[in-house]
């Protein structure tokens, strides 16, 4: 169980680091959207700031993953993230949810394999 838990996070950190490092540097060519998508994604860039901080938050995450160190933090960090690519994609794109249910699915199974240091934060 200890190497499916390392190779978990080091595929997830993988793919975050992959993620937000093509974001900043504009590696790619972004997809053409389409839809409620489109709508949905072009509020997100009128902010002018929220998908910076995700993709921030996502390369601090990634490097964790990665790295090994503030694993219990990164997992906290990108678990509302991870709620909300997942449910973005289930309300808008069905068809490509697959990574991020990966990354939601990843981040349940890490906060499950490290949850004696996440106990004491539901404690009465």
């Amino acid at each position: 169980m200890k190497i499916a838990t390392i190779v978990i996070r080091v595929l997830m950190g993988a793919l975050l680091l992959f993620g937000s490092i093509v974001y900043f540097l504009k590696l790619f060519p972004e997809p053409v959207l389409t839809g409620n998508l489109k709508t949905f994604n072009e509020g997100l860039a009128a902010s002018g700031y929220l998908m910076n901080l995700v993709k921030g938050l996502e390369l601090f995450c990634g490097l964790a993953f990665i790295s090994g160190k503030f694993i219990r933090l990164a997992n906290l960090v990108l678990l509302p993230i991870s709620v909300n690519i997942v449910l973005v994609h289930l309300c808008l794109d069905p068809a490509n949810i697959g990574a991020g249910a990966f990354l939601f699915l990843g981040n349940i199974f890490l906060i499950y394999k490290h949850w004696d240091s996440y106990k004491e934060i539901f404690k009465a």
